[in-house]
């Protein structure tokens, strides 16, 4: 079991999550994931690495309601248990200095670009990042995106901050103004689809940090397979980051919808077991 150390919201809906786990902090790198199970007859859920402390011993995760387990995730507090941490899992993110990195980010997908973007500021790399939401409200770790970008664009739905508009829009006002080596993105699917799309009109290199569905983390049950320039790969142990310019998204999002009834289902009955 992991005892959570400290918990707070960064929104309404998102939590960060320090947990202690020595061994995983000892070992994470950028890019790599835990699987979590909150209780013993819970489900598995992927999460990536926020941050970690070597000396502390703990991780960081940070967590968006939007179905049962994440609820129950938020829901815990200081001195509360988490019963398995599995990892750290997947490819680490490869980190090198290559020039100009162009970082994305979309809603919670903040929360995994952070650790890349401090990986390739202290590689020595110009990082320009582009963080994204619906609104104000919503954008999340901006402060710490600052401290290790050389410039922070900012974009939300309605406009209430930054500028009006989508992370798309973000990326190609700094693609037009000057040369980037290499871009990654993460968020949701479909943003992810898009931001891939503007960069390759741009023939910038672009890799995608991808979320689909996973079971057991290891490859064996396929659940997260995806198609990558006609291969089928698994985002748990050949992932999660891939060539975004060869990601079959369309695929993807298909898969990800797979479960999506039964899933709100489970939340709403959750929900109303909670208000009784």
């Amino acid at each position: 079991m992991n005892k959570v150390i400290y918990k707070e919201f960064l929104s309404e809906k998102v939590a960060r999550i320090v947990l202690e786990a020595p061994d995983i902090a000892q070992s994470r790198k950028p890019g790599h994931f835990v699987i979590i199970r909150v209780e013993n007859k819970g489900e598995r859920v992927p999460l990536t690495i926020a941050d970690s402390d070597v000396q502390a011993g703990t991780i960081t995760l940070i967590v968006q309601e939007v179905g049962v387990t994440s609820a129950k995730l938020v829901a815990l507090n200081a001195g509360d248990y988490i019963l398995d941490v599995v990892g750290p899992l997947g490819q680490a993110t490869n980190i090198h200095k290559i020039g100009t990195i162009l970082c994305a980010g979309g809603g919670v997908g903040i929360a995994p670009l952070f650790p890349i973007v401090k990986g390739f500021k202290e590689a020595g790399n110009r990082v320009i990042t582009v963080l994204a939401a619906r609104n104000k409200d919503l954008l999340i770790l901006e402060e710490d995106m600052r401290k290790y970008s050389d410039e922070v664009v900012i974009m939300t739905d309605d406009g209430s901050y930054g500028r009006k508009g989508l992370v798309t829009e973000g990326l190609e006002e700094v693609l037009k103004r000057e040369k980037v080596d290499e871009s990654i993105v993460i968020g949701p699917a479909v943003m992810m689809k898009f931001a891939a799309l503007t960069t390759k009109k741009y023939d910038v290199f672009t890799q995608a940090s991808l979320n689909t569905i996973m079971v057991d983390g290891t490859g064996m049950c396929g659940a997260c397979r995806i198609t990558v320039g006609g291969e089928t790969k698994f985002v748990c142990v050949d992932g999660p980051e891939f060539d975004a310019h060869q990601v079959d998204f369309d695929q993807m999002l298909q898969r990800l919808g797979a479960y999506k009834s039964a899933e709100v289902k489970a939340y709403e009955e959750y929900l109303a077991s909670t208000n009784n």
